[in-house]
Formats: structure tokens, C-alpha cells, sequence
């Protein structure tokens, strides 16, 4: 049997990441050497938010840039990881009672390459994208995490791809150093206490959480792939946040790791 993976939430920020070496990419690229070696990825991104339930299921997913105004460096970044038709069925298997599709149209979105660029920089391991149904309810994708959980035991690696704090119109643009608005400090620090107590449910009804959580979140994209880490959680598993710091003033660059190394 394949040694138990880690599962690991990583707030993704500015696709810039993707070129440059910081104190997050330098992170990035830490885990990815220290961790076991997978036999493949499957990243769940904020950047594929459709309304169905898909999984990419090609041979070879095409690099995508979702994003624009960004100089032409980075348009020409390609991460040439091979896909894994098998695990994309497996996948399908396990989440048979949603019926999901088989998608060979889409490929790896900047939320899954910008940080696979530095974790796995050869980009030889098989990289497979599970989208986020943007009709369901919060609800819905922490059980398919747990649909998901099985995968561990099966040497895949989960990851979740977003920011759980995401407020693009209170970001300081023009100065990323910018210090963090309170109420993005004080929701950071709540749900690393939940994440600490293993208390799931209020981060799954993120909305009770109270205003701090409406400013954090405006649009639940970004924050839902840590629904699906979380949800592969065992009882009493060890949890640490690798990466830590705030961009703009309301990204939160936070990253979530589950599972010893």
C-alpha cells in the first residue's frame, strides 16, 4: 500500500508568483521537497468554477492563462505536466453519485501551475483538475472532499488552490506590501483556530461567521477549495500552516497542510 499523503491548501495569490522566488514560492518549493514523492496530483483550483462537477481527463492538459493584463513573461510560462486519464476515472468512481463529467477541454488553470511550478519544477508528475460546482452549496464540496480522501491511500496528492481571505476590490494594488486590514487579520486568525479544534462546521456555514467573513469572502470561489482539504482530515491529524503572510492588504497567502511529511 502507498504511504498516506498530506493533502495541503495553498493560497495561490498574484499568477506573478508563478515567475518569481519569495518567501512563498520558497515555501512552495520546500514542501514539495520534503513531502513523499507522489504518484500524482489532483488539484482542486478556485479558477475552475463552472457549473458542473468535471474532471480533466486528457493525456496531456494544456497550460492555460486565465488571466490578463500581465506582462508578456508570463503568457508564455507552460507547466508540460502530463494528465492521468486513470485517475480521472477513479475520480468519476468515487464521485459516482454526482455524476461527474469527464472533461477533456479545459487543462491546468494558473491556480494549479503557478504553484506545481514550484513544487514540482520538472513538471514530470501527473497533474488531473477537479472543478468547483458553482450552483452547490458550501455543504456539497466538503462531501465530495470526503469522497475525495480515499485517493491519499493511493498515493495522490490533494490540493487545494485559492486565498482564504480574497477581496480583490479592498487590495492595494499599487502597494502589495500594504498592512492587512483588520478584519481580514481577525477571519485569518478564526478559522486557524476552527482548523486548530478541528471544528469543520463553522467554516463549512463560513456565512455565520459574521461580517469579518462577508468582507473576506465577497465571492465564494477562492475560499471553497479549503472545504475540500479539510474534508480529508482524519480524527486527530496533525495540522500546521506552512505559509503564512497577507499580499495587498486582503489576500491572505495562508497554505494549509494536513498529514505528517
Amino acid at each position: 500500500m502507498a504511504e498516506t499523503m498530506p493533502v495541503i491548501f495553498f493560497g495561490h495569490g498574484n499568477p506573478m508568483n508563478a515567475l518569481q522566488t519569495n518567501a512563498y514560492t520558497k515555501a512552495w518549493a520546500a514542501i514539495g521537497a520534503t513531502i513523499p514523492r507522489p504518484k500524482a496530483v489532483l488539484s482542486i483550483s478556485a479558477h475552475w468554477y463552472i457549473a458542473r462537477t468535471a474532471v480533466t481527463a486528457m493525456q496531456s492538459p494544456k497550460t492555460i492563462h486565465d488571466f490578463g493584463g500581465f506582462p508578456q513573461e508570463l503568457y508564455e510560462v507552460e507547466y508540460p505536466a502530463p494528465g492521468n486519464p486513470a485517475l480521472a476515472n477513479r475520480i468519476k468512481e468515487l464521485l459516482s453519485l454526482h455524476d461527474a463529467d469527464l472533461n477533456d477541454q479545459w487543462g491546468l488553470d494558473h491556480g494549479t501551475w503557478s504553484v506545481l511550478r514550484h513544487l514540482y519544477p520538472k513538471a514530470d508528475i501527473p497533474v488531473v483538475q477537479l472543478s468547483i460546482d458553482r450552483t452547490k452549496p458550501a455543504s456539497f464540496h466538503y462531501e465530495i472532499g470526503k469522497k475525495l480522501a480515499p485517493l491519499r491511500e493511493e498515493g495522490v496528492l490533494i490540493i487545494g488552490s485559492g486565498n482564504i481571505v480574497h477581496n480583490l476590490r479592498a487590495y492595494a494594488w499599487s502597494q502589495p506590501l500594504a498592512a492587512p486590514f483588520d478584519w481580514a487579520v481577525r477571519f485569518e486568525d478564526r478559522v486557524r483556530e476552527l482548523l486548530l479544534a478541528e471544528d469543520d462546521d463553522p467554516l463549512i456555514s463560513y456565512e455565520t461567521l459574521g461580517n469579518d467573513a462577508m468582507l473576506s469572502i465577497p465571492t465564494p470561489d477562492h475560499y471553497l477549495p479549503l472545504l475540500y482539504v479539510i474534508a480529508c482530515r482524519k480524527d486527530g491529524e496533525m495540522l500546521s500552516f506552512p505559509v503564512e503572510g497577507m499580499e495587498g492588504g486582503s489576500i491572505s497567502m495562508l497554505a494549509v497542510k494536513i498529514g505528517k511529511d
